[in-house]
């Protein structure tokens, strides 16, 4: 059964009035890949009423009163994507297509909906309180560059006027939230919650808080900028991390509380099989359903977190570094669950996580003293103390591969190939995907092959790359089957000149490699890259780093990664002179040249 989404829906239930109205810039899909059906069946779970107000007319507040005054307040996200991003191309555009949306029609979200969505509910209903979290929330809880603006802005916890913030996966701050604000107390006082942020007047009197760099001086200063990402970064971890306050004009604080610890696998199994509908809601089968949706709903969840460091990517400042498995027989179950489904083909598209082979913490010494902060697990090289054991998730593949009517199990959320190659059994492995988990091409993310790049990137070397290439092309052969890798690729990266973009190119042509992929660098809030680029410093190192701004450039870099396309002969050519190399011209244009590399 659906939670309710109209008020009509409610009083059937019997409800007079919710406890909780859950608002988000998506449809609502009950699935478990959508932090909205989670966070409002947890609460579900915990004896609490929440009503669902997807993609509300933010134009009033007269949407936010759909469901009456809450019991115990509004909890607002902008959607499993930040609405900017959401909302517009790298380039500033504006999308036509929302895939969170009922048939894909863009328009329907708000610009910052996080901002709009609190102010509405407060204009909607005076006094209660208002809970923030999500992706949007947490990447933007404190002082942050937006790119859309070019500017630094504030925390988002001041601008939407928000109680609280939570960020990270929010099961366990949102319970005891809920179960603090029933018990009476106000929701000024709850300020003891881990993977919260809170507003203060005044700076914390105790000696552990670490104080960043006030917003005044971020605003001018982007060396100081860099140095208080630094800090935050280094933060994250729920055993090793401080509380952090950044103060504002005046006396008010943004101050956050360590993280939550991860949810462990029993904790994880009994979230992952709440009493899910695995659908979206049936108001939207006349629109044409929810394009997002298609791409999730035969794929299982199997794990959280990322200890792989990639410097563009914000999923370790979101849902940490140390990494957590579900059980087998949880995915098993649910493996089974979705044969039973009439619509089901045979096919499960994947069973992953940020990183699919990632299912546990990288070493011992996670568990006890936190994740490192002055090394990183897998950069430069892989770390002597990993455990590289893929055993448990390749027995899970099996079970699942052995359920009556499965045909193929794919893994879509992406093998990291050098953690693969770390392991000691990873030519069997390397075999098991090769004839069990592929159909014909699978999709590697290398991001870039030039050193220079790889290095700001945090991801390893082209060697590495190559080499899993080649124990991939081995085991196909093996096996007797034509099979081929299709790379993902970033252009304009920090660190990427047209240098580095040309050293790619010609990777490419040698390797006949043809990029299904190329996605020009966005500097989305809460990355590593993205505080380069805004620098021109690495934050960890501070370091200074090429940015390539000018748009002309961006678009050579990206024209040169797809140099067999006709329509890109001319800028890649501009390219080659601008970059001082002229001579390649031929070698990428030329049909009777041949390169020295190998396929």
């Amino acid at each position: 059964m659906f939670l309710p989404v109209t008020r009509e829906e409610m009083t059937e239930r019997g409800w007079e009035r919710p406890d909780f109205v859950l608002v988000t810039g998506d449809a609502y899909v009950d699935h478990h890949s959508f932090g909205t059906a989670i966070i409002s069946r947890v609460l579900e779970k915990h004896g609490y009423k929440v009503a669902i107000l997807a993609r509300p007319d933010y134009r009033s507040a007269d949407d936010f009163r759909r469901f009456g005054r809450p019991r115990l307040g509004f909890l607002i996200n902008s959607g499993v994507v930040d609405s900017m991003v959401n909302n517009y191309s790298v380039f500033r555009h504006r999308r036509k297509k929302d895939e969170y949306a009922p048939g894909g029609v863009a328009g329907g979200r708000p610009d910052r909906a996080l901002i709009v969505y609190c102010n509405r509910a407060r204009e909607a209903y005076k006094g209660v309180p208002v809970i923030t979290g999500g992706i949007e929330a947490s990447l933007r809880r404190f002082g942050h560059y937006d790119y859309w603006s070019g500017k630094v802005r504030r925390s988002v916890l001041l601008d939407s006027k928000a109680d609280l913030l939570i960020y990270g996966m929010g099961e366990r701050a949102i319970v005891e939230i809920a179960d603090a604000l029933d018990s009476g107390i106000d929701i000024k006082d709850i300020r003891w919650i881990r993977g919260t942020c809170y507003r203060s007047g005044s700076e914390p009197d105790d000696k552990e808080t670490v104080i960043l760099p006030e917003y005044s001086r971020i605003i001018s200063d982007k060396k100081i900028y860099a140095e208080s990402f630094a800090v935050q970064f280094r933060n994250n971890d729920w055993i090793s991390a401080k509380p952090l306050a950044e103060k504002y004009d005046g006396h008010t604080w943004v101050i956050q509380n360590p993280p939550q610890p991860p949810l462990e696998t029993e904790e994880l199994d009994d979230v992952y099989e709440l009493p899910f509908e695995n659908e979206e809601h049936p108001s939207y089968s006349a629109s044409g359903g929810i394009p997002a949706f298609r791409e999730v709903k035969f794929s299982i969840v199997n794990s959280r977190g990322c200890f792989g460091g990639c410097a563009f990517c914000a999923i370790t400042y979101h849902q940490g570094r140390q990494v957590r498995a579900r059980s087998r027989d949880s995915v098993v179950r649910e493996a089974e669950a979705l044969t039973r489904k009439k619509d089901f083909k045979g096919y499960i598209h994947d069973i992953g996580g940020p990183t699919a082979n990632f299912t546990g913490p990288a070493c011992e010494g996670q568990l006890k003293r936190g994740v490192c902060t002055d090394r990183d697990c897998l950069y430069p090289k892989v770390c002597p103390a990993i455990r590289a054991d893929h055993s448990e998730y390749f027995e899970t593949l099996r079970s699942v591969r052995k359920l009556d009517g499965v045909k193929k199990v794919f893994i879509r959320s992406g093998i990291r190939y050098d953690y693969l190659l770390a392991d000691p059994r990873y030519s069997e492995y390397i075999r098991e995907i090769c004839e069990h988990h592929v159909s014909g091409i699978l999709k590697v993310a290398p991001e870039h092959t030039a050193d220079a790049v790889l290095r700001r990137m945090r991801k390893p070397s082209r060697e590495v790359f190559i080499r899993f290439c080649e124990e991939y092309e081995k085991a196909n052969m093996a096996l007797g089957k034509k099979q081929y890798l299709i790379p993902y690729l970033i252009s304009s990266h920090p660190g990427c000149g047209l240098k580095e973009a040309v050293e790619l190119a010609l990777f490419l042509k040698d390797y006949g490699f043809v990029p299904d992929q190329v996605q020009d660098f966005y500097p989305t809030p809460g990355t590593l890259a993205t505080c380069m680029y805004y620098t021109g410093k690495d934050p960890l190192t501070m370091e200074d780093v090429y940015v390539a701004r000018d748009m002309q450039e961006k678009k050579m870099q990206r024209a040169l990664l797809h140099f067999h396309k006709a329509e890109n002969r001319k800028t890649v050519e501009k390219a080659l002179v601008k970059a001082g190399r002229k001579d390649l011209i031929n070698v990428f244009f030329s049909k009777s040249y041949h390169t020295k590399g190998k396929k």
